[in-house]
């Protein structure tokens, strides 16, 4: 790892955002800051917690969500003469080498937070201050480690497990990369410590809560169950104790309209359970927001319509008939009026993400507040439904988790199916929910499975064909550890492939 880009994460973030920061501003000179004098009062302890959280952004901007999504084959991106993106067109054609700058990006934000998340657990508990809050301040970025690493270890594998802040003169300074089941570890650890840290189960903050530690944890659950570790059943029964736990609290719903996911007002209130936070009149807003739009038609009040993605035809039609997801206007739009005559309607050609469309943004302002959502209700009521299903087949709680998801969609009701018949009904009813939301690559991963959107079948991941006849190999399970930290650490090598 290039830890030089490191070293010092949290100073700017400290100068820039840090809670007081006028105060003590005053008390010492900030050409002197370092870990030794910095960590005295709890507005301190706040700024390390926020400059952990900062690396939510730079996540979002990278895109791992999208990178991630275009390996699902759902996702599709253009690149021609007449414009288009390149790097992501790469990534959908499965043509992806070491030197794609989105792995260098999401490579480096992570350990940014992890490097912040590193030093709070270190300092904060030195700081005099109310033990109550400085445990929730740890619990926060305990969730926020986790979180990260959660992310690592499923795209790049095998990565550097750094537990301390690193300087000049650390052994982890050219770290070696760590098993994946010691990463895992970590994990349940951290989000152990984080669910007897004190969070509220819920709130409208934003910030991380119990419902959001015990979310993450069902999926690490789930995760751990199959592919690569397949610890099996064990971990089938820690993954739905934990979602129970959220579903039986009834802090959080469904929405009653899909609506609520373009609505800044429901933004950390019912379904969404944790969120990257977003704010129209200041930076960051949200700049995913330009690229759902296609390429420089003129519907936008966005000058920059990148369009950078949309949805392959064949996935879109491979919703069952009546599906209300799968009509014009809520997950995916084909049309929409000129930015200069809005009683004209412009025909795309494609299908565009219409799920996450912040039409204000698009129509007035030219800047988006929404958020981005990280975990939401649906994701909990799937994994419960999947991991009670794999210890006891289709159960009646089973069926109500998944039919509640799919009575919002206008479809009937799952009944009488057998335990792999609802297995496969989870899955399908995961892609078709789940779309666009940088979760679905994942879950093909840690089934080893891929969906055939033409005859509405789920393949082995490795051979998969995409409705374009791009194949997957045994390579793709996993993304290239990028060029610039195999050349600076001479400890890593490259995943088998790239």
């Amino acid at each position: 790892m290039n830890i030089s880009k490191f070293f010092r994460p949290w100073l700017l973030s400290i100068l820039i955002i840090g809670t007081g920061c006028e105060a003590f501003l005053t008390e010492i000179d900030p050409s002197n800051f370092n870990t030794d004098n910095y960590f005295t009062q709890p507005s301190h302890a706040e700024s390390i917690v926020t400059a952990t959280y900062q690396s939510l952004y730079p996540i979002h901007t990278a895109q791992s969500w999208l990178i991630t999504e275009l390996r699902t084959g759902a996702a599709n991106s253009t690149f021609s003469a007449n414009g288009g993106f390149p790097s992501f067109f790469l990534v959908r054609n499965l043509d992806m080498s070491a030197d794609h700058p989105s792995v260098e990006q999401i490579w480096n934000s992570h350990y940014r937070g992890i490097g912040n998340a590193n030093l709070a657990i270190l300092r904060i508990p030195g700081i005099n201050m109310d033990e109550a809050q400085k445990s929730r301040l740890i619990g926060e970025v305990r969730f926020l480690r986790a979180y990260y690493y959660f992310n690592l270890v499923r795209i790049f594998g095998d990565v550097p497990l750094i537990l301390q802040p690193v300087d000049l003169g650390s052994e982890d300074l050219n770290p070696n990369r760590s098993r994946v089941e010691d990463i895992y570890d970590l994990i349940v650890q951290d989000l152990s410590i984080a669910e007897d840290a004190g969070l509220p189960f819920n709130d409208e903050s934003g910030r991380v809560t119990l419902g959001a530690v015990k979310s993450l944890l069902a999926d690490v659950y789930l995760t751990m169950a199959g592919y690569p570790l397949e610890l099996g059943n064990n971990y089938y029964e820690m993954a739905r104790a934990k979602a129970k736990e959220v579903i039986d609290a009834q802090e959080y719903i469904l929405f009653d309209s899909y609506d609520a996911f373009r609505d800044k007002s429901k933004d950390n209130t019912g379904e969404h359970i944790f969120m990257v936070q977003f704010d129209e009149l200041e930076q960051p807003s949200n700049a995913l927001q330009i690229g759902l739009t296609p390429f420089k038609l003129g519907v936008s009040a966005y000058s920059s319509e990148q369009g950078f993605t949309f949805a392959q035809r064949e996935f879109v039609e491979s919703y069952e008939n009546g599906d209300k997801r799968a009509e014009e206007g809520v997950y995916f739009f084909s049309r929409y009026s000129s930015e200069s005559d809005r009683s004209n309607t412009i025909e795309f050609g494609d299908y565009y993400n219409y799920k996450f469309f912040d039409e204000n943004a698009h129509l007035n302002s030219a800047q988006s507040g929404l958020n981005w959502q990280i975990i939401r209700y649906a994701d909990v009521l799937f994994d419960y439904a999947e991991a009670s299903n794999e210890l006891s087949g289709p159960t009646p709680e089973a069926y109500e988790a998944i039919n509640n998801i799919r009575i919002r969609a206008n479809l009937p009701e799952l009944a009488g199916l057998s335990k792999s018949e609802f297995r496969e009904a989870v899955w399908k009813e995961r892609w078709h929910e789940q779309y666009f939301e940088g979760e679905i690559w994942f879950d093909m991963v840690r089934t080893r499975k891929g969906y055939d959107f033409t005859n509405g079948q789920f393949n082995d991941y490795v051979g998969h064909k995409f409705v374009d006849g791009v194949s997957l190999e045994e390579k793709d399970l996993i993304f290239p550890i990028p060029t610039p930290e195999i050349r600076n650490n001479p400890n890593l090598e490259q995943n088998l492939g790239y």
